[in-house]
């Protein structure tokens, strides 16, 4: 089913109101966007997606600041590629420092205080056939998933774990929620 440019239109707007189902879909629907311009232009799955990550934690951030007379799919490319610029830059002077610049206060804004259907899809595997699931994860979806739902710890907490900024741990956690509910409901229809 194509999507129109009246819905993303609309699920932009409630994502500005804060509505954690509208980042889902923006996430969704765009996300192959953003990661294969990256992979074209990195050529390393890691790298791509890593700075898929960090322009989905970014464009939410800012989604305020989003000019709906202009296409979200170009505003999205554009964030990648200064990222991905920035990164190379970095790479190049090795120097390491964070790449988002927004407040926590501003992450915050970004609120799982629902489940989502890929919450309560997992909640409903048993534990042995959930954790054979996991494994099929790639590594560090995996240890995302351990650390929130397996010790329990805090967003703060992950991000001071694994040293990366709030927003690119939501942003992971989501895309890992969302791979894994992808595996799990390809598993029960064979």
């Amino acid at each position: 089913m194509e999507v129109t440019k009246e819905r993303i239109s609309e699920e932009i707007k409630k994502a500005k109101e804060g509505k954690q189902s509208a980042y889902n879909f923006l996430l969704d629907q765009f996300w192959n966007n953003v990661y294969g311009f990256q992979l074209q232009r990195v050529n390393n799955e890691y790298d791509a997606e890593d700075i898929t990550i960090e322009t989905f934690s970014k464009a939410f951030d800012k989604i305020l600041t989003f000019d709906e007379s202009y296409n979200f799919n170009t505003w999205l490319i554009t964030i990648s590629k200064n990222i991905q610029i920035d990164k190379s830059r970095r790479k190049k002077a090795s120097i390491r420092s964070q790449t988002t610049d927004a407040s926590e206060e501003q992450i915050k804004k970004i609120a799982d205080k629902t489940p989502s259907p890929e919450d309560k899809l997992i909640t409903e595997q048993n534990l042995a056939e959930l954790l054979q699931f996991i494994k099929q994860l790639k590594p560090h979806y995996q240890e995302i998933i351990n650390l929130r739902y397996f010790q329990e710890m805090s967003y703060n907490e992950i991000s001071d774990n694994l040293e990366e900024p709030l927003g690119n741990v939501k942003v992971r956690l989501l895309r890992a929620r969302k791979l894994l509910a992808e595996i799990i409901t390809q598993n029960r229809e064979h």
